[in-house]
């Protein structure tokens, strides 16, 4: 069953098209990659999807309803989330504090103290930082906190915009394990990555952007093994 299904998504910035009929799709519990150079139009996409970004024409729709140009609260109500690019978490607020603003849609208190042992179960680091600001961990750490801060409205799809950006190769790993951690959860998830290698490795199924189109899709698998997306992507041949 399709969770998020975008069809002929077409998005302008002013005179410029960032986005030229765009399609894709997320089953339910998959782990979706979306690939392609800066400019190609991944984060437009993500945008458009959550909101923030006012699509032109086409079908963005969740379950089956028509979301596109709806308010990003509205978005989040309905169970997506979205993790954006930079973090941009907030400096002088604690890690508990950031991680309570990503429950602004909860009322129930109980549920919401479960949310957060659940996060801090999944993230141990940020429950030994839960006094700290924000603005104090690593770089590795608010990415922890950005991706916990999401989890905290209990989203059904999870939308992430690079998430290794800036941190050290250890580090990309470590989260990029508790990215596959969430989606064993049940998570529905929808990546966008410029390391194409560990991308490819850990979806299940991926998309190629070049300069707002989707130029290719295929599962993980054969994506890895095609010639072209080794020499364009990978680093390979």
């Amino acid at each position: 069953m399709k969770v998020l299904d975008v069809q002929s998504l077409v998005v302008f910035y002013g005179k410029i098209n960032a986005l030229k009929g765009v399609s894709l799709s997320v089953e339910q519990g998959q782990f979706v990659t979306l690939i392609g150079a800066n400019g190609a139009g991944k984060t437009t996409l993500l945008n458009t999807v959550t909101g923030v970004v006012e699509g032109t024409e086409g079908s963005v729709r969740y379950h089956g309803k028509e979301i596109l140009n709806r308010y990003p609260h509205d978005i989040v109500r309905l169970g997506i989330a979205h993790v954006p690019e930079g973090r941009k978490i907030f400096p002088e607020l604690t890690v508990e504090e950031n991680m309570r603003i990503g429950a602004f849609i909860m009322k129930d208190r109980t549920r919401v103290q479960a949310l957060l042992d659940r996060n801090y179960e999944l993230f141990p680091r940020l429950a030994e930082r839960r006094r700290q600001e924000g603005g104090t961990l690593s770089g590795g750490e608010q990415q922890m906190l950005a991706i916990a801060r999401g989890l905290m409205s209990d989203p059904e799809l999870i939308l992430l915009d690079e998430p290794s950006l800036g941190l050290a190769p250890l580090l990309v790993e470590k989260i990029f394990e508790f990215i596959v951690e969430i989606n064993r959860l049940g998570k529905s998830i929808l990546l966008v990555e410029q390391n194409a290698n560990l991308a490819l490795q850990v979806a299940h199924y991926g998309y190629v952007m070049e300069t707002g189109r989707v130029v290719r899709e295929d599962s993980t698998d054969r994506l890895r093994s095609d010639d072209a997306i080794k020499n364009a992507y990978l680093g390979i041949g």
